[in-house]
């Protein structure tokens, strides 16, 4: 009688390329990345820092009503995204806009949806960073934790009996591992053979839930294979790693028709979102370290300037030119008027229901009977 341990003594590897002054370890073992991707990849991963930077501020001017960054997890969002085909459909969580920057969508596409304007694809509906397009393949942004992951395996069965050339691909945090919908999803994916490429960011936290009280086991990457799925555990702050690692999962995905499973170790240098206070529950002095001292961007600006790719003057002005296309994508955004309010009751129904059009009757008496709660220029 033998049973198997519940844990190996040697942990999982984690795959690295650049060490954490942006140099190329030796013997690494990666995909070469061009001047001219690079460059776009750094540019993006910084565009992305400045966007979270204003549109965070926004939020604390009352200008939006809810807002979550990705500080620490540039180099995930962006090295991914640089890996995949534009074909390749992408099912988010909400940490991930610079897949979507990545793919083409514009600055004013994101203020329209952070407030909720006549633009915004969403019509008003989503709470804010809940992005979504049909013309870059990228599902719209759900609340709920993991629901994602059972539809992704759907979505790359579907491309496997249509027999395209290309995979889906989903993102979770750690915290969303313990969610049933993330073992079915990877159960459905492994036993339908389904192209999935999974991507976990292991940030460390789940809001304040720490990585210890989330499992016992090592990591997530073990995870992928009780269900039989090909694993790998990589460096999310070394984008040279990422990169590599999600171009070669969706090669094996496309090609083998299989399900992979990569596990991003990075940190949450943000706060989980505008309504959390990381600083109540971890010391200030640990958000410092990873901001500073294992900053992915920084990390990767070192390699680019190494290459003789990057300068000074090249960083003052995409800082400077962001900036200014975010403020003015801002103030087009405040312009622009809100969806009436008969849009939150459209498209649900083809006849809308009778208990729906007595909510609606109600809310629009509200309106009357209380105009002063409500912005100028609201619609009813």
């Amino acid at each position: 009688m033998k049973f198997i341990p519940e844990s190996s003594s040697r942990r999982i590897p984690c795959y690295r390329v650049l060490d954490e002054d942006g140099r190329i370890i030796p013997d690494s073992d990666f995909i070469p990345v061009s001047e001219k991707l690079a460059v776009r990849m750094y540019e993006q991963m910084a565009t992305l820092q400045v966007m979270d930077h204003i549109f965070y501020e926004a939020q604390r001017q009352g200008r939006i009503s809810f807002y979550l960054t990705s500080v620490g997890e540039e180099a995930i969002n962006i090295a991914s995204a640089a890996a995949l085909s534009p074909d390749d459909v992408v099912l988010p969580q909400y940490r991930e806009p610079g897949v979507l920057l990545w793919r083409g969508f514009t600055l004013e596409e994101f203020a329209n949806q952070c407030f909720g304007n006549k633009a915004d694809y969403g019509k008003g509906r989503q709470m804010p960073i809940h992005y979504g397009s049909n013309r870059l393949n990228y599902f719209t942004i759900s609340s709920p934790i993991a629901t994602q992951l059972p539809q992704a395996a759907g979505v790359g069965y579907s491309l496997k009996m249509d027999k395209k050339n290309a995979c889906t691909v989903t993102f979770i945090g750690d915290g969303g591992t313990s969610e049933g919908d993330f073992h079915a999803g990877l159960n459905f994916a492994a036993v339908m053979e389904a192209p999935v490429v999974f991507i976990c960011r292991n940030n460390g936290w789940a809001i304040s839930t720490h990585i210890s009280e989330q499992f016992r086991s090592d990591g997530i990457v073990v995870k992928g294979q009780a269900y039989g799925i090909r694993s790998i555990r990589v460096d999310g702050n070394d984008a040279l790693a990422v990169y590599s690692a999600v171009r070669s999962a969706r090669e094996m995905a496309v090609t083998e028709q299989r399900p992979v499973l990569i596990e991003m170790m990075t940190y949450r240098v943000g706060h989980h979102s505008t309504s959390d206070d990381s600083t109540k529950y971890r010391a200030a002095d640990e958000i410092q370290y990873w901001k500073m001292s294992r900053n992915p961007v920084n990390r990767f600006r070192k390699w680019v300037e190494d290459n003789g790719w990057w300068s000074e003057e090249d960083e003052s002005k995409l800082r400077s030119n962001a900036r200014k296309q975010l403020l003015q994508a801002i103030q087009a955004a405040e312009k622009w008027e809100k969806q009436p309010l008969t849009e939150l009751f459209n498209d649900v129904y083809d006849v809308k229901p009778k208990n729906l059009e007595e909510q609606e009757l109600g809310l629009k008496e509200l309106v009357k009977k209380q105009p002063q709660d409500y912005p100028p220029g609201f619609h009813v």
